[in-house]
């Protein structure tokens, strides 16, 4: 079983014309893996997993999964649904196209309890016990929070269940959990506050400005995760303009419009409901892109 940790990405999906860019998504991959990225991983919130159907949603696995072969770069893939029959498919798919380690998003819309939450992921972890996965817990969209409790029980409970990307905002969750099962493996979930969960003892970052400045936020993690938490705090607080202006509207409005004004994707497309920032917000990620050298800007 294959823990994937350290510095990750969460890719965005490019669209042209209505359907996924399958080219442009190779070449955004190829772009993480030559600037320093431990893991890439397809198909989550960032990624539009939301809005896309069940093939092209296997289909981004795929080509991740082809891109990274051979390469240093692991496949950490979305597989979450708040149908747990249907998680369990995209998880066994997931892991028939080779990943290294899955990561599922707590249910949404339906609100389960605790004991729901810890049945669903028991569920899909049962159904690839050969196959790491992280929980990935973000209650700001899904309106239900993994306890940190129930978070420990399946880590006790389940072998392939090694890790948590926590994106609650919460510095204290993060100290709670790793003060109880110090080999859980806690991911930062919001670009901010990578520094402060590092620092603490998380093992990574999973984030959406790297899509952007992977060389950077490769470079912040490995920095703290190596030892040198003064350097790495000084990348932190220079990314935290940009960091910021990413969540000026819904993830991934912001970060897929710096893309495209950086000239990484061709067209500005998203699924709806989501749609392209306020000229206002379009003019403020603009500003504060001019103060970061963007590898592969055109």
């Amino acid at each position: 079983m294959t823990k994937v940790t350290g510095a990750t990405t969460a890719l965005i999906t490019p669209f042209k014309n209505g359907k996924l860019d399958e080219q442009c998504y190779a070449d955004l991959i190829r772009r993480q893996i030559a600037n320093g990225m431990d893991a890439i991983c397809p198909v989550g919130t960032t990624g539009e997993s939301a809005t896309l159907t069940h093939d092209e949603h296997k289909r981004c696995i795929e080509i991740a999964v082809e891109v990274c072969k051979g390469t240093s770069c692991k496949v950490l893939a979305g597989s979450g649904s708040n149908a747990t029959a249907e998680a369990i498919e995209l998880a066994i798919h997931a892991e028939k196209s080779g990943v290294d380690a899955i990561f599922s998003v707590s249910p949404y819309y339906n609100k389960p309890s605790q004991e729901g939450l810890y049945q669903h992921y028991k569920a899909i972890a049962n159904a690839v016990p050969d196959l790491g996965m992280m929980l990935y817990n973000v209650p700001g969209r899904t309106m239900v929070d993994i306890s940190a409790d129930t978070a420990i029980r399946l880590f006790d409970d389940c072998e392939n269940i090694y890790g948590i990307k926590e994106a609650t905002g919460s510095l204290e969750r993060t100290v709670e959990l790793l003060s109880r099962r110090p080999d859980f493996a806690v991911l930062s979930g919001d670009d901010a506050i990578d520094f402060p969960i590092l620092a603490n003892g998380g093992a990574g970052s999973t984030s959406v400005t790297s899509n952007l400045l992977p060389d950077l936020k490769s470079e912040m993690v490995h920095k703290a995760l190596e030892g040198d938490f003064k350097g790495s705090k000084a990348l932190n607080d220079m990314l935290y303009p940009i960091n910021s202006v990413m969540f000026c509207e819904a993830n991934p409005i912001p970060v897929k419009a710096a893309m495209y004004i950086a000239g990484l994707i061709d067209t500005l497309e998203y699924r709806l409901p989501l749609l392209a920032p306020s000229t206002e917000n379009m003019k403020k990620i603009e500003e504060v892109m001019k103060n970061y050298n963007i590898k592969g800007m055109k």
